[in-house]
């Protein structure tokens, strides 16, 4: 793939007036055209933004306590990375790479919760295009090294870590031996373990704590289940195959081509730190389950999003290629709305029934959602809108595009 080493200036954007056909790339200052000029009914589009702020989450503004109504509540559900309070209502519709509308504070850094998923996924991705990973089905252990973690020196007595495994292996046992990078990617990998002090099963446990920790496995690749003790371990895998931090590799091969600002930042946990070739590194989190994650304004998500619709090229680059795109967007057998996280997919309408089947979106809590819809060459942000409200929401803005 192509790298972009610098952003096009102005003069060099292709005259979409004088050349209709041509796509317009947002620079260091994304233009906007009124509703009406970009083919909108101006009066559904506001129909649309108003549903989407009257169906604001009913969850907290004061997202700790959120954390401890919700996730805190399961075992070992304490958090472990940073949380802040969340802002008002926001986000921005992009129709024909022209922002047409945007409402509350789209330069807010904010949580996006598991919108993060969509940033990890494409780290791997740039690593299977270069060769560093040879094929999303090669068994991940065949590239994870034993993984030193960072303990700091102990100020009690030393003999209190006599037991303590000095390094840590992800994929030894039986089960974990056969997960692949595609499982890890689909939530199928059904990986058995303990990272950061979390328990694969003490996330999103069974209702049943006679279950909890005795479940048989399930055979990787048949079982969907959303997991984010499994996310995590998915990241501290490229950080292994990367040797640098994943924010550093995700800034310059996706965010800085793409314009983003300096402003986002990716947070892991206060415990999750390795020695790496010799340095200290913090392994991030695909989420915000226990806080840390992707902390991003609106119009940087836009830009990710955008990049998405437009199969992973931003302007002259291939940031992402057509064949990761494509197996992003390829349903999961077992979660046929599923494909590589975050990759949610509208398969048969089931997702989002007012909405095409080609369309998708990246999705985090809150809600936090980036709507990429192909068919309607259109990019939503929508931060902190009620789940139940999504798919209202999109009816409305789809019939303002659909009838401007």
């Amino acid at each position: 793939m192509a790298s972009c080493s610098s952003l096009r200036g102005p003069a060099d954007q292709p005259d979409r007036d004088a050349n209709p056909g041509a796509t317009y790339y947002p620079d260091a200052t994304w233009q906007h055209r009124t509703p009406s000029e970009s083919g909108v009914s101006p009066d559904l589009l506001k129909q649309a933004i108003d549903f989407a702020i009257a169906g604001e989450t009913k969850a907290p503004r004061d997202l700790v306590m959120n954390h401890y109504q919700n996730f805190g509540r399961e075992p070992f559900g304490y958090a472990i990375g940073p949380i802040r309070e969340r802002g008002d209502p926001t986000g921005i519709i992009i129709h024909k790479g022209y922002i047409v509308a945007e409402w509350g504070d789209p330069l807010r850094v904010d949580m996006t919760h598991s919108v993060t998923k969509s940033f990890l996924s494409s780290v791997v991705g740039i690593a299977v295009e270069r060769g560093m990973i040879r094929s999303v089905d090669d068994a991940v252990r065949d590239y994870v090294a034993p993984i030193q973690l960072f303990a700091p020196p102990s100020t009690t007595n030393k003999s209190d870590r006599l037991t303590t495994p000095d390094l840590l292996f992800l994929f030894e046992s039986p089960h974990n031996r056969t997960i692949t990078w595609d499982n890890l990617l689909r939530q199928t990998s059904d990986w058995e373990g303990t990272l950061w002090g979390k328990p694969d099963w003490a996330d999103r446990p069974s209702d049943n704590p006679a279950e909890w920790g005795a479940s048989p496995r399930n055979k990787a690749g048949t079982f969907y289940k959303y997991n984010d003790v499994r996310t995590n371990v998915l990241a501290l895998a490229t950080l292994n195959v990367w040797r640098q931090p994943l924010p550093q590799v995700l800034k310059e091969n996706i965010m800085d081509p793409i314009g983003a600002s300096n402003t986002w930042r990716w947070f892991g946990y206060e415990n999750s730190w390795v020695v790496l070739d010799g340095s200290l590194m913090q392994s991030v989190t695909g989420g915000g389950h226990w806080g840390g994650g992707m902390y991003i304004n609106a119009y940087d998500m836009a830009r990710f999003g955008y990049l998405t619709l437009r199969g992973g090229k931003w302007k002259d680059c291939q940031l992402l290629s057509d064949r990761w795109i494509d197996q992003a967007r390829t349903p999961t057998k077992p979660e046929p709305i599923y494909g590589y996280m975050n990759w949610f997919l509208n398969t048969d309408r089931k997702r989002w029934p007012s909405a095409p089947p080609t369309a998708f979106a990246h999705v985090g809590n809150g809600t936090n959602m980036v709507y990429v819809d192909p068919e309607h060459d259109l990019v939503a942000v929508v931060r902190w809108i009620d789940g139940e409200a999504v798919d209202g929401f999109l009816k409305r803005l789809l019939a303002a595009i659909d009838h401007g």
